[in-house]
């Protein structure tokens, strides 16, 4: 990444920790659970399939806040190109949960393009005299995670008192709002 070492490992800590909560909950939580209103009998809920992109989201950022430009542009690309390309499919395909696939998408997309640019500037993304990216990308990422996390975060301050429990409705949507300071974060270092 673009900032400070300390940056880079708070970050990395933050986002960790938030994708082994999201694999944890990923493996706790029943096959059989109930799917969301509209979905077709036999496919995962769209809890489970938020679980496992939030998880590949928060190891994939603190993976690159620490290694940076170390691991080459085509294992980043594949890694949340793929991902990206199922949450497009998916939220043409299906209407149940069409936003929450399509933001998922973005944040793939958005990780995506953090990784290539970083591995394309000089230094491997460690040289503070250039911006990495493009600055027209880059804002209007920014502007989508910034709003996201203050959506997000006017979500969790609605969540009732005591309900910030392992399993409950509080802290996912803290993992969430994580997720978005996380990739915003990252946008702003670039």
């Amino acid at each position: 990444m673009h900032g400070p070492n300390l940056v880079n490992w708070l970050l990395a800590l933050l986002t960790a920790t938030t994708g082994v909560y999201c694999l944890t909950r990923l493996r706790h939580t029943p096959c059989a659970t109930a799917a969301a209103p509209g979905a077709r009998p036999g496919h995962p809920p769209l809890a489970r399939e938020s679980d496992a992109a939030e998880a590949l989201m928060g190891l994939g950022m603190a993976a690159m806040a620490v290694t940076g430009a170390t691991v080459p542009a085509a294992v980043w690309a594949c890694l949340f190109g793929l991902p990206a390309t199922a949450f497009l499919l998916a939220a043409v395909h299906a209407p149940a949960g069409r936003a929450h696939r399509l933001h998922h998408a973005v944040g793939a997309l958005a990780m995506t393009y953090t990784a290539l640019a970083m591995t394309a500037s000089p230094g491997g993304g460690h040289h503070h005299a250039t911006a990495l990216g493009t600055p027209l990308v880059t804002g209007t990422l920014l502007l989508y995670f910034g709003g996201y996390s203050l959506w997000a975060g006017a979500r969790l301050l609605r969540t009732p008192a005591g309900t910030l429990v392992l399993g409950t409705t509080g802290l996912p949507r803290a993992c969430r709002l994580t997720m978005g300071i996380g990739m915003f974060a990252m946008l702003l270092t670039m």
